[in-house]
């Protein structure tokens, strides 16, 4: 009786794959179009980051990753990234590999598998489901009961649902989230700039005329609000306006007074749109020299010594500086710029578990932070990332 079911099921899938290719190919609307081109080039850009060395192997397959599982929703609304292959010859080779698949699979498992033994990966992934389950239902409740109440619900409550969703990936259901406080008195900078990033992050990273208008107004607050300048120049890179991007992202970095957390992003961004407009590559050192009562750095002598290391001498270097601050943040764990800089320290190691930790206790320490404070969306941000590589 199972293998009966296993056989229907292969012949659904089959159905389900072959159909297609009995239907015309859907006209491409020119926004989709639009929406595969930029995140064509934005792929590219990540590999041509890689190569030079901009950013680490580990963020370059995270941003692939997210790319790619963008231009496949754009697949899924029926705008292929690529015209389909025409011809009686690419559609025998699709008909005999569907065909030949599900059986070579059958005889495989026959050999090999077992359906009475239960996934080992699914059984080991049950308690994040379990977890991912409450805070899907915690999420409801909150959204009832915001719902409910007959003023509509306090600011604080509408900007922690949106922060909740924009960690499960539901952008769309963050922005409609941040809608509901946007237009109230007691808005704020970061609450147009939060409300511009869900928007974006629900349009696969497209800067819309909605998501436009809150920036400017976000900006229009505050014009030091680091992610809305980071946005604005996203924006203007879109429209073809690279020169005044990079330039925007310049100025804003050397108007920083200190090292901020939010810097390391906003030099990769400038680096990237500086490449295909070639500017000079941008580095921390050109912006953030240590403050004073920060974590200690590497001494002029240091730097001296690093230089003649050998590689893995080098490595080892960097880890005692990296353990160096977080013996010193075990003495002081209300350190929240301290936390973001270890967390940032684990990334370039490649150490994410280690990573997320740091960046999960600075995202504790920061729930008491005003709301126009940038450094909790940066380790939203930061956290999302992590996330996105597993």
């Amino acid at each position: 009786m199972l293998w009966i079911a296993l056989v229907a099921l292969a012949a659904i899938a089959t159905a389900f794959m072959l159909l297609p290719l009995r239907a015309r190919a859907a006209t491409t609307s020119d926004r989709v179009e639009g929406s595969i081109s930029i995140l064509a080039d934005q792929l590219r850009e990540v590999e041509a980051d890689a190569e030079r060395e901009l950013i680490t192997s580990d963020e370059a397959r995270a941003a692939q990753v997210e790319i790619k599982r963008r231009l496949l929703a754009l697949h899924r609304r029926g705008a292929p990234a690529h015209a389909a292959p025409s011809g009686q010859k690419g559609h025998r080779v699709v008909w005999i590999a569907a065909l030949l698949v599900p059986l070579a699979a059958g005889a495989l498992y026959t050999q090999l598998g077992s359906p009475e033994i239960p996934s080992v990966a699914f059984a080991d992934r049950q308690d994040e489901r379990d977890e991912q389950t409450r805070i899907t239902e915690l999420a409801q409740q909150l959204t009832e009961r915001l719902e409910s109440d007959p003023v509509g619900g306090p600011t604080e409550g509408w900007m922690l649902l949106a922060q909740t969703y924009m960690r499960m990936g539901r952008y769309a259901d963050a922005a409609s989230a941040v809608a509901k406080v946007v237009d109230r008195p007691d808005a704020t900078s970061a609450t147009l700039s939060q409300y511009a990033e869900a928007l974006v992050a629900a349009d696969e990273g497209i800067v819309t005329p909605k998501a436009r208008d809150a920036i400017r107004t976000a900006l229009k607050m505050d014009p030091s609000n680091p992610a809305a300048t980071f946005y604005e120049a996203i924006a203007l890179n879109q429209a073809g306006d690279g020169a005044e991007a990079h330039d925007l992202l310049v100025s804003r970095l050397n108007a920083a007074g200190r090292p901020e957390p939010w810097m390391d992003i906003f030099i990769v961004q400038a680096n990237r749109i500086g490449e295909s407009i070639g500017r000079e590559a941008l580095s921390l050192a050109d912006f953030a020299p240590m403050a004073a009562g920060a974590a200690p750095g590497p001494s002029e002598s240091d730097v001296a010594a690093a230089a003649e290391m050998s590689e893995a001498d080098r490595a080892a270097f960097i880890r005692s500086m990296v353990e160096r601050l977080a013996d010193r943040l075990a003495t002081a764990p209300e350190d929240l710029d301290g936390w973001m800089r270890l967390g940032n320290a684990y990334r370039v190691l490649g150490e994410t578990d280690s990573a997320r930790d740091a960046y999960t206790r600075a995202e504790a320490l920061a729930a008491t932070l005003p709301p126009d404070d940038p450094r909790p969306q940066s380790i939203r941000q930061a956290l999302s990332e992590l996330d996105a590589k597993g």
